[in-house]
């Protein structure tokens, strides 16, 4: 039943061709595959970003769903609303969704997104990380890696990326998850499961962006498979904010091998290679030691 159910997402199309996405966009990939799995009875709240960028330029619209054209900092409390109006027409059967971007979700919208997390809304919020403001010419967020590269950092960011799911995790919310293109149907589980979930779910998916990240448009399903098996992005889920469960055992390939693809790293030095690295093991042996199961599922 599950494999015919997977059939039945992947040949279901709800985002139509033609949109503005630059080519290789990891965005433009998750937001398919996640709609693939919520399927027709889904609500989308868009935000003016790269997400609405691809989903919605006038007069053309990309998503075979309605859409909530939203301020970019209320993305959460924007799909609360709407959640909160289906629960009052009894419409159970239907999905609030925000996609949102680092920028309206770890900085700008980090406020709002607070309050619908304690409020435990009914709806699904994707945090659509590209690592850094993208859309408006590539700067930097509280996402943005340490000393990478961006427009407004040309010497390399000082501040270290903040570690979002520990802020998430401390809401308690019932489900929150990370996810990557590299890993699908692993991505498509997490949000087969968070629409079964009622209260507020979470997903945070690396979403690599070939023009910000400089380097090759063919390559940002390699970068996200390699984030994830160099254990920079491990796949996880956080349940009640408290259960840690691993849903994939990476390879531990070093962390070079994800870091030399990209432009954005292309000024590091061996110091800075080896501070990453010693800094994704430590995280790692984290991860571990909080999850219940050290290992994959």
């Amino acid at each position: 039943m599950k494999n015919d159910l997977i059939v039945e997402e992947m040949e279901r199309e709800l985002m139509r061709p033609g949109h503005m996405a630059c080519p290789g966009c990891g965005e433009a990939s998750t937001m398919r595959l996640v709609l693939k799995v919520l399927g027709e009875k889904t609500i989308v709240v868009i935000l003016p970003s790269c997400v609405g960028v691809i989903s919605a330029t006038f007069p053309n619209a990309t998503f075979a769903v309605p859409c909530f054209h939203s301020a970019f900092e209320i993305a959460a409390p924007t799909a609360s609303g709407i959640a909160n109006a289906l629960k009052l027409q009894g419409r159970e059967d239907v999905t609030a969704l925000a996609f949102a971007g680092d920028g309206g979700t770890f900085d700008i919208g980090l406020q709002s997104l607070s309050g619908a997390a304690d409020r435990n809304d009914n709806f699904i919020y994707v945090c659509l990380d590209n690592e850094a403001y993208m859309n408006t010419g590539i700067q930097s967020s509280s996402s943005t890696p340490q000393n990478a590269w961006t427009m407004t950092t040309p010497g390399g960011r000082r501040g270290r990326k903040k570690k979002f799911m520990q802020i998430i995790a401390a809401h308690r919310m019932p489900y929150a998850a990370t996810a990557s293109i590299g890993h699908p149907l692993d991505l498509m589980e997490k949000v087969r499961k968070a629409k079964e979930i009622k209260g507020m779910k979470f997903i945070h998916t690396l979403t690599p962006c070939s023009t910000g990240w400089r380097m090759p448009e063919d390559l940002s399903v390699k970068a996200a498979q390699l984030a994830v098996e160099t254990k920079l992005f491990p796949l996880y889920e956080v349940i009640d904010g408290s259960e840690y469960r691993i849903t994939h055992q990476p390879q531990g390939l070093p962390v070079s091998e994800y870091l030399k693809i990209q432009g954005r790293f292309r000024h590091f030095t061996k110091d800075d290679v080896d501070r990453l690295q010693k800094e994704v093991d430590e995280d790692w042996e984290r991860l571990l030691a909080q999850s219940a199961m050290k290992g994959c599922v």
